[in-house]
């Protein structure tokens, strides 16, 4: 598994350019203009589909748009739940009552099925659709979906490596981390650590 660093020095430059560029530019206009793109997201947030500190329950966390940004919805989970079955609830859309406060997906439907493959401190996320073909927000819908899943290692949300792999990737994926207010960034970028790659689990096809 290649580090960010030395995935950017393998693919062509022109398409770390556009992966970034579509990831950054609309986080920063919504910040530019006063607007934070979430109140409800915050740091060391539990992990989605982990059971709450002293209590019986577990809470699943998926990642809608509202009116200010990214937010993400709580559900009541039986168990935990896995980054794939948090992805399976994502492409389902807000409930009516989610729909009600506001919120809506716009990742758009997809010619296969978006899959998640855990690891420690790490999933990797394989796209039917190439980034370039879908708006930022869904991004960062997808990678802090999958972030706040359950993952093994204990990891943060905010310091889970979620590694993007597109169509005609070549196997080099795009790492990602969702920051505290919702954004998918570069795994090097503000707000999200500095920690060294963990080392991943054998992956197995979903």
């Amino acid at each position: 598994m290649r580090s960010p660093t030395r995935a950017a020095a393998t693919a062509p430059a022109s398409y770390l350019a556009l992966f970034v560029t579509i990831l950054l530019v609309p986080a920063l206009f919504l910040t530019g203009c006063g607007i934070a793109p979430t109140g409800y997201v915050q740091a060391g947030a539990p992990a989605q589909g982990i059971r709450q500190p002293g209590t019986d329950t577990y809470t699943a966390r998926i990642f809608f748009l509202s009116p200010l940004g990214i937010h993400a919805a709580a559900r009541p989970a039986d168990g935990p739940v896995g980054p794939q079955e948090a992805l399976d609830l994502l492409m389902k859309g807000p409930t009516a009552a989610e729909k009600a406060r506001g919120l809506v997906s716009v990742v758009p439907p997809m010619p296969g099925r978006l899959t998640a493959v855990p690891a420690t401190g790490a999933v990797s996320v394989h796209l039917p659709t190439p980034v370039s073909r879908m708006e930022a927000a869904a991004i960062h819908q997808i990678a802090c979906t999958a972030a706040h899943a359950a993952i093994p290692g204990g990891r943060p949300a905010t310091q889970v490596d979620v590694r993007m792999y597109e169509p005609e990737s070549q196997g080099r994926p795009w790492t990602v981390r969702c920051s505290s207010n919702g954004l998918a960034l570069p795994a090097a970028g503000p707000d999200t650590g500095q920690n060294t790659t963990p080392e991943a689990d054998p992956e197995t096809t979903p």
